[in-house]
């Protein structure tokens, strides 16, 4: 049986339930609003040159790509990885002139020879791998399809690391050390929509307040993603130092990316 109540008390109790759900209803607004998502991506892994280890063996990544030369075979890798994160945390794309080394510094290009017929190919490394036999990189599809290895699957090739890759003269890429493995211009994405229209109204929203907002296209797995991003750093440290004060202002999931 439901206890009764004087209309006083009904009145305190209606009272209360009205409040309640209006601190509810606010307490929801906010937490909504960094960053609204109509599809949850998790957070970007941060690069590492921490040492690791596959199948009992560990490797020490390089701290530096200077005179890097090797020989060995190749081999790639493609539709069952695309749409998976890489080991630097990018979303691998077996249509981008990727590779996996495992020790290379992250970021790296590295030119590729075919031993077999003299071609050559130009990629960026990105992730780690493979772990297999005597391979010695892997090759994104598309990167292996220029190569002329797709068929076989794998070739014997020399590699030399070439440095990070900046625009020189007309355009022509041309390769240096960093500066710093702090130098680079990076960004925050703060979210990832399905629907473009609602990327495009949060940048509008962003920009008012931090200025940079943009919107960056991504096909991954099928499915187009509109990604939200703030800002631009010429510091992996500034980056990430501003990245952890917009996580305890309620931007949740939010991570570094480099800006190609």
């Amino acid at each position: 049986m439901l206890p009764s109540f004087s209309g006083t008390r009904r009145f305190i109790l209606l009272s209360c339930i009205l409040i309640t759900a209006a601190v509810l209803s606010s307490c929801t607004a906010y937490r909504r609003a960094y960053p609204p998502s109509d599809q949850y991506q998790p957070a970007r892994r941060q690069a590492t040159q921490k040492p690791y280890t596959v199948n009992g063996t560990r490797y020490e990544p390089l701290s530096s790509y200077a005179g890097f030369e090797q020989e060995g075979i190749a081999s790639s890798y493609g539709k069952e990885f695309h749409g998976r994160r890489t080991s630097n945390g990018e979303i691998f794309d077996m249509n981008a002139m990727t590779a996996a080394h495992k020790t290379l510094p992250m970021g790296v290009y590295v030119r590729v020879q075919d031993r077999r017929n003299g071609r050559e190919i130009v990629v960026r490394i990105n992730d780690r791998g493979p772990f297999v036999g005597d391979r010695i990189i892997d090759l994104s599809d598309a990167a292996a399809g220029r190569l002329g290895m797709l068929q076989e699957g794998l070739a014997p090739v020399r590699i030399t690391a070439l440095g990070y890759r900046d625009s020189g003269v007309a355009g022509a890429p041309v390769y240096r050390p960093p500066a710093s493995y702090d130098y680079g211009t990076f960004t925050l994405q703060v979210g990832a929509f399905t629907i473009k229209a609602n990327a495009y109204r949060y940048a509008k929203e962003l920009k008012r307040t931090f200025a940079v907002a943009d919107v960056q296209e991504a096909l991954v797995g099928g499915t187009k993603y509109y990604r939200v991003r703030v800002g631009r750093y010429s510091s992996l440290r500034v980056a990430q130092t501003t990245q952890e004060k917009y996580v305890r202002q309620g931007f949740n999931g939010c991570f570094v990316v480099a800006v190609d």
